[in-house]
């Protein structure tokens, strides 16, 4: 939300709509970054930790949201992006002066090889990992964007400048980190070649998982994690089940949870995310009931569709013609939030938000798109329109389009020109419309997160997927103790037939996207149906 008409979205104007989400039900606001950024990579190539970006307010305005968060109940969890900074944060503008800087250690530096590249790694946002700096003749890694240098974690001066930073905001008074990208903090030693994957130009890094990262993240834990009551989230590219063990484990001596990327990937082919891929239901079912199973009582799950980072989920997972995007949206929203595990709604999923049908590549903003696109169409991969293509369905600007809050012009989110273009579909998709109405996705959420606060076998049951092999139908049971669900999913726009396990049969229906009620035991399902079957006392 535009608070003062410049476009972009502000901290002020995340004050004004808490009450929104306190209503929603929301427990804890993740707040992308707001820290001081040249912004080539919206706000993920922080110049200074301990500072706002000016385009989004002072740190007064930050100290009121945070006041505002706290007296309405919720919670704050900042974006922690400490795997790199910006090239125009002090330490690398010191770093790179000359090879005996006191900061040049703070970064990875190294010589060139065979007059290219110390190796063949390739940067997550195209191109190859490494910038050569004309100051000193030596390139510098940078995974991501060439503006966003990775920092040497090996470094024992560098994690102690990051835990202070981290204690300060704490000390501030926050109540938690998601830590981007922190499974690539630990680099392979050596940093050898990788392997070159067909369709792509470079190397993976081979960075996820590495071999310190554990250590580091016990060391972030006992200076400054456990002083504090925090929540943390890792964001763990390349994470398996078994790492996430270690990261997430219950014995709290390193995160709380993680975002895995098993299931998001998917759909990805040969040139990666740029594809019209669609996901197969059967590989979603067993993706998320593996990291169900396996993780319960050692570790927890962070359950998500969507994210900045994603498409919009009802386009991607579901169906967002508009005969089928509100119940396809309550059906996607049963399925995750019925798991176990911490469920997170990226902004606009509780109104059923979609992506969007962007132009031309001038109306993209996303620099990992952007990246892509030159590197692929000026490759002969693909034509400039197969590439538009893709970036409407995969691209994350998806995600990133404003905030639909009413039918006003630009959708209610600014009254200046936004930064980037609005969903058209905005006068039918908003808050305003939405808030108020009983039959809404809005409303369909508020009742999840709600049901979720009622009912310990939502957080804590222990799962079992049923009909592994159904081309069309998730369906999963919760039980504690002697409360047990079922949880039925029509991902399909056909209608299906199923036979409910006989213990639910005249069960009562505890949420649903059409109206039921009670059920028999045979049910024929609708397009895009799901309800939730409580199990009758006694059976």
């Amino acid at each position: 939300m535009d608070s003062n008409g410049d476009g972009i979205g502000d901290l002020k104007g995340i004050t004004s709509k808490l009450d929104y989400l306190k209503e929603l039900g929301v427990d804890v606001i993740w707040l992308s970054p707001v820290y001081q950024s040249p912004n080539d990579d919206n706000g993920y190539d922080i110049s200074d930790y301990c500072a706002i970006m000016e385009e989004f307010g002072s740190m007064d305005d930050f100290d009121e949201m945070l006041d505002g968060i706290h007296r309405r109940g919720m919670r704050l969890v900042m974006d922690l992006v400490v795997n790199h900074t910006s090239d125009e944060h002090a330490w690398f503008t010191e770093s790179r002066k000359s090879t005996d800087n006191p900061y040049r250690n703070y970064y990875i530096w190294r010589e060139g090889k065979d007059g290219g590249p110390p190796n063949n790694w390739g940067s997550f946002f195209s191109g190859p990992a490494w910038q050569l700096d004309t100051a000193t003749g030596m390139y510098y890694l940078h995974l991501f964007s060439k503006k966003q240098p990775d920092l040497n974690w090996d470094n024992p001066k560098v994690r102690a400048e990051v835990f202070s930073m981290m204690d300060w905001w704490c000390r501030k008074g926050i109540d938690g980190f998601r830590m981007d990208v922190i499974s690539l903090i630990s680099k392979k030693p050596g940093l050898p070649d990788g392997i070159v994957p067909s369709g792509a130009f470079y190397a993976d890094c081979g960075c996820a998982n590495g071999p310190n990262v554990h250590d580091y993240l016990q060391e972030m834990n006992r200076k400054v994690l456990s002083r504090y009551d925090l929540m943390t989230v890792g964001e763990c590219a390349g994470v398996t089940i078994e790492e996430a063990k270690k990261y997430a484990s219950l014995d709290g001596k390193e995160l709380n949870m993680v975002f895995q990327f098993e299931h998001v990937g998917l759909d990805d082919d040969v040139y990666g995310k740029w594809t019209d891929r669609r996901t197969d239901l059967r590989e979603l079912k067993r993706v998320l009931s593996n990291w169900q199973v396996e993780l319960s009582g050692k570790a927890w799950n962070s359950l998500y569709f969507g994210n900045h980072d994603q498409p919009r989920s009802l386009s991607r997972f579901g169906n967002d013609d508009p005969k089928y995007r509100t119940v396809c949206a309550k059906m996607l929203a049963t399925c995750l939030h019925m798991l176990q595990g911490t469920p997170y709604v990226y902004q606009g999923e509780e109104l059923g938000m979609t992506n969007c049908p962007f132009g031309g590549i001038e109306d993209v903003r996303d620099i990992e798109s952007l990246n892509a696109y030159q590197e692929y169409t000026k490759e002969g991969s693909f034509s400039k329109e197969e590439m538009m293509h893709f970036i409407r369905l995969r691209g994350r600007d998806n995600a990133r389009t404003p905030m639909q809050w009413d039918e006003g012009p630009n959708a209610g989110f600014t009254k200046g020109q936004p930064w980037i273009m609005v969903n058209p579909n905005y006068t039918e998709i908003n808050a305003a419309a939405q808030t108020g109405d009983p039959d809404s996705v809005f409303s369909y959420y508020k009742k999840l997160i709600a049901l979720r606060k009622q009912m310990d076998v939502i957080v804590y049951g222990e799962y079992e997927l049923l009909e592994a092999g159904h081309e069309r139908l998730y369906v999963y049971t919760r039980s504690l103790g002697d409360e047990k669900l079922l949880v039925i999913c029509n991902f399909s726009v056909q209608e299906t037939e199923y036979t409910l396990p006989k213990e639910f049969c005249g069960g009562s229906v505890l949420i649903e996207n059409y109206a039921r009620g009670r059920v028999a035991e045979r049910v024929l399902l609708a397009a895009y149906e799901t309800l939730v079957v409580r199990q009758l006392a006694g059976k």
